[in-house]
């Protein structure tokens, strides 16, 4: 008789009302452990996509604030970084799905960070530069505390790191108009975008043939989860989000 069938059976014995010991007005439950079962689904990565748009949007802010395009083609310039929003959302979700709290929460901020440049920019609104400056500090706020967990992670670290200085210039020259520091967001970014690129390809090569081509810099437990065997995927699993009662 399996444990999940005995259980049953010895609250049966015990009657409606439980075991002798159990509280008044409360029906007795088995132990149900042993007929639970954790579905798992794996899912391609989604990270070389999210880093990806990173990179294309990044290359079009950045030649912006370089003076590539003309002022009167930031219209132009927002509705191309419009899907970053919709892709990297994408990016979000199926990282969730994927259990990566990290990744899933950075790639929903930058979802959100394009999709507020991209409204700001189409719609001309007033004092919109400013607004997008402050915006950018309060962003690079979020980066240095992300940047402090996402080491393990190096790819998305080294984006990171290299994000910050940006956003900071980005929100300086928002906010005091210097076209210096216009320009230097601009070569920031388009710094940003070649480390992104770098980040993406990297983790669809490693996906493709199962092993490190490119070095990506993995350490402690993001190196375990990709070197590791199933035990250690499954670790402490019945305490996770989704499975544990609440968040």
């Amino acid at each position: 008789m399996s444990t999940a069938s005995s259980a049953a059976a010895d609250g049966a014995d015990d009657g409606p009302d439980g075991p002798p010991d159990a509280p008044q007005g409360r029906r007795f439950e088995p132990d149900l452990r042993p007929m639970t079962r954790i579905n798992l689904h794996p899912i391609a990565s989604p990270m070389p996509l999210g880093f990806f748009t990173v990179a294309i949007a990044s290359v079009m802010t950045g030649c912006l604030q370089l003076g590539v395009f003309e002022p009167e083609a930031r219209a132009a310039v927002a509705l191309c970084v419009l899907p970053a929003f919709a892709l990297q959302l994408l990016v979000s979700v199926l990282s969730f799905g994927a259990r990566d709290v990290i990744a899933a929460t950075l790639m929903a901020t930058f979802a959100g960070s394009w999709l507020a440049y991209a409204l700001v920019m189409f719609s001309g609104a007033a004092d919109g530069l400013r607004v997008l400056g402050v915006f950018n500090l309060a962003f690079l706020c979020f980066g240095a505390l992300m940047t402090a967990v996402t080491r393990p992670k190096r790819a998305m670290w080294c984006v990171l790191v290299v994000s910050l200085p940006r956003w900071a210039a980005t929100g300086l020259s928002g906010l005091t108009g210097a076209e210096w520091l216009t320009r230097t967001s601009g070569a920031l970014g388009l710094l940003v975008a070649v480390v992104a690129m770098y980040a993406a390809f990297a983790l669809m090569l490693e996906d493709m043939r199962s092993e490190e081509v490119l070095p990506i810099g993995r350490s402690g437990p993001a190196h375990a989860a990709v070197a590791g065997d199933l035990t250690v995927q499954l670790r402490n699993l019945e305490r996770q989000a989704g499975v544990r009662r609440t968040l």
